[in-house]
């Protein structure tokens, strides 16, 4: 079993609007930026990288970028999403020929899918490549579904399926994940979650957008709770509190990428169809970044 833990910054997907192509200057300084603030691995793709805005090409592309970036210095997690199995297949073959570290695996639905079709997604990707550690990222606030408990317990079985990002909301049904499968999987917390408490139940790490924006204070946030100083932890929790309220309150792919223009990385608007922040938005972000410093 791999040992994926700690910050996992979900990546923004730096995208030149005239030409449909990759910002990879910017994308190559983000990375370091975030290599050198001390997070764990990196994500591309995730809910934050807007990947249903994206061509294969596109997310080819970025996975390709963020491996060369980070250069063995940390892992990489990309993420695979589809409606159909055998595009979601073809995207993590791809991106396992980049030499990504592992997977993050997202079902998207147009209809309800019934659970024997959602287990029978996850498997078919994770059987492609044994080798290769996946994780099972269940968000049905965005995606319109989620993996049922049932599900989740049979998929984690599956000798390379060893990490779940749970961005339900629910706190409680962390608590079931950790009690009924155990050692057999890992939880990582979502922005949906007070990484705090997601950490004390026995959670793994935060793999969430505010990495990218906060990542020196998330990864001391890491660090006071592996040592067990959880009044500190706490303290620095509330600090960062305000980042999250704000991007609950806008689209958060848009406000990730508006906040890291505040901070100089150049990594324009948000993908069309969506469109930019409104200027109080963007002033309550920057208003939240204020209060970090």
């Amino acid at each position: 079993m791999t040992d994926f833990h700690g910050i996992f910054p979900y990546l923004v997907s730096p995208i030149d609007e005239a030409t449909g192509r990759v910002r990879e200057r910017v994308l190559r300084d983000l990375v370091e930026h975030l290599i050198g603030c001390g997070v764990h691995g990196l994500s591309p793709l995730g809910s934050t990288g807007e990947f249903a805005y994206l061509s294969f090409e596109q997310r080819t592309e970025i996975v390709r970028i963020v491996i060369d970036a980070a250069a063995g210095r940390v892992p990489v997690l990309a993420g695979v999403a589809a409606f159909a199995t055998t595009d979601a297949v073809r995207q993590a073959e791809a991106h396992a020929r980049l030499g990504a570290d592992g997977m993050i695996l997202i079902l998207q639905q147009m209809f309800p899918v019934p659970p024997r079709g959602i287990e029978r997604y996850f498997r078919a990707v994770a059987e492609a490549l044994p080798q290769t550690s996946m994780t099972l990222y269940t968000n049905p606030g965005l995606l319109g579904g989620d993996i049922p408990m049932d599900v989740l317990d049979a998929l984690s079985h599956s000798p390379n399926i060893e990490y779940v990002k749970d961005a339900s909301g629910n706190t409680g049904r962390i608590l079931t994940m950790l009690n009924r499968m155990g050692a057999r999987i890992k939880v990582f917390s979502a922005s949906a979650h007070i990484p705090l408490l997601v950490l004390k139940l026995g959670g793994v790490g935060w793999m969430a957008g505010p990495g990218c924006v906060m990542p020196r204070e998330c990864v001391r946030l890491y660090d006071l709770v592996r040592a067990g100083k959880w009044d500190e932890a706490l303290a620095e929790q509330r600090r960062q509190w305000a980042i999250n309220e704000v991007f609950t309150k806008y689209a958060l792919a848009a406000c990730i990428k508006t906040a890291l223009q505040l901070q100089g990385f150049d990594v324009g608007d948000a993908i069309a169809p969506q469109e930019a922040l409104k200027p109080e938005a963007v002033e309550d972000i920057r208003r939240a970044l204020a209060q970090l410093s």
